[in-house]
């Protein structure tokens, strides 16, 4: 389940996207019960899904070559998804924000490789 895309700019091999993680999403349930958060791996399926069905298309997933979790992205929160896809390596590199009013804090990055 994908969350909710409010913007998108795509210059040549980078994507800007800006989402929306309803609180009703799939993902939130059961993780976890009183304290519901964005599993990692939600972050990882919405990074690939959007990397090989705009920038890296025709690819598939290959292995993960490293990822930080540095903030848990709580229900209805904003973010925003920098991908770059560097064809000659075959890596997508991916990092979220959690958008602020007057700030921005970094949820999690990484990089995948892709075949």
């Amino acid at each position: 389940m994908l969350p909710v895309e409010l913007n998108a700019l795509q210059q040549g091999a980078t994507m800007t996207l800006r989402l929306h993680a309803a609180a009703d999403l799939f993902w939130f349930r059961g993780h976890f019960p009183t304290l519901p958060i964005l599993p990692g791996v939600a972050q990882l399926d919405w990074a690939l899904h959007y990397g090989l069905s705009r920038l890296a298309i025709g690819k598939h997933f290959r292995s993960i070559e490293n990822i930080k979790f540095q903030q848990p992205v709580p229900p209805d929160a904003k973010l925003e998804l920098q991908l770059s896809w560097q064809e000659d390596k075959s890596l997508l590199s991916f990092s979220y924000s959690l958008i602020y009013a007057d700030s921005t804090e970094i949820a999690s990055s990484g990089k995948i490789r892709l075949c």
